[in-house]
């Protein structure tokens, strides 16, 4: 079956800057879109609904979230099936449990999945 795998969170002061990855897996054919969402905590304005941070297709073209545009970057290798988050100038707004998400036609599959990784947590704090 196919998997996706995040590395790359923690604690990082404001200003700070991390580096998420998000490996998949498995008996993949293809992958099309992948991207990375983020749920923010429990009992925060935003933390009720798990959003969309940032988008890539398999050509390449992306978009952001507003609240993120010229802070954040996504990118992939197709090669080994990773998608990338660069975060700089972190905000302690932008903590939240950040989640891969990929669309995927699997070996296995009928038609294109979409696959969500485990969540890996970022919190920004001084």
């Amino acid at each position: 079956q196919v998997q996706l795998v995040e590395s790359g969170g923690g604690l990082v002061q404001p200003g700070g800057s991390l580096r998420l990855s998000c490996a998949a897996s498995g008996s993949i054919f293809s992958i099309n879109a992948m991207g990375w969402y983020r749920q923010a905590p429990l009992g925060s304005s935003a933390g009720k609904q798990r959003e969309l941070v940032a988008a890539i297709t398999s050509g390449g073209s992306t978009n952001y979230a507003d609240s993120v545009k010229g802070r954040f970057t996504i990118s992939r290798d197709n090669a080994k099936n990773t998608v990338y988050l660069q975060m700089n100038s972190l905000k302690p707004e932008d903590t939240a449990v950040y989640y891969c998400n990929a669309a995927i036609l699997g070996y296995s599959d009928y038609a294109v999945e979409d696959y969500w990784g485990q969540g890996t947590q970022v919190t920004v704090s001084s």
